[in-house]
């Protein structure tokens, strides 16, 4: 699993969304300028968090982005996924089988992590932040 930019940006508007109006359309624009980023590249997220049914977006005057699903069902792997999809971190680079000692260690890890992130919840921490 990877951590990159992109995640990060998508946690933190997802943790938003969650907090701030789970059921009213955010636009774009106050979405990206809450994280100091273009709203053309907020875009390209938002979209991947779409295709994943974590959000919908609504057209129209008084548009944006909104949850899709409960927000005590969206976990921090199901957003991490969502941008940087599902392969492992963990690949040994030598020519191995699969009874690679160190292999079968890093994927234990990883799997621990992602068990944690699964249970993760957003609206946990939603609960703990104020919104302004």
């Amino acid at each position: 699993m990877k951590y990159s930019k992109a995640t990060n940006y998508a946690l933190h508007t997802m943790l938003y969304l969650v907090s701030a109006a789970p059921n009213k359309p955010i636009g774009v624009q106050l979405l990206a300028e809450r994280q100091g980023v273009s709203p053309t590249y907020l875009s390209k997220i938002l979209t991947k968090l779409v295709k994943a049914d974590l959000i919908e977006s609504a057209s129209g005057a008084n548009g944006g982005y909104r949850l899709k699903r409960r927000q005590e069902e969206i976990s921090f792997l199901d957003i991490i996924h969502a941008i940087e999809g599902t392969a492992s971190l963990f690949d040994c680079t030598l020519n191995h089988s699969s009874k690679c000692l160190i292999q079968q260690e890093m994927v234990e890890a990883e799997r621990q992590m992602e068990r944690y992130l699964q249970n993760k919840k957003m609206s946990e921490l939603a609960g703990k932040i104020t919104v302004d």
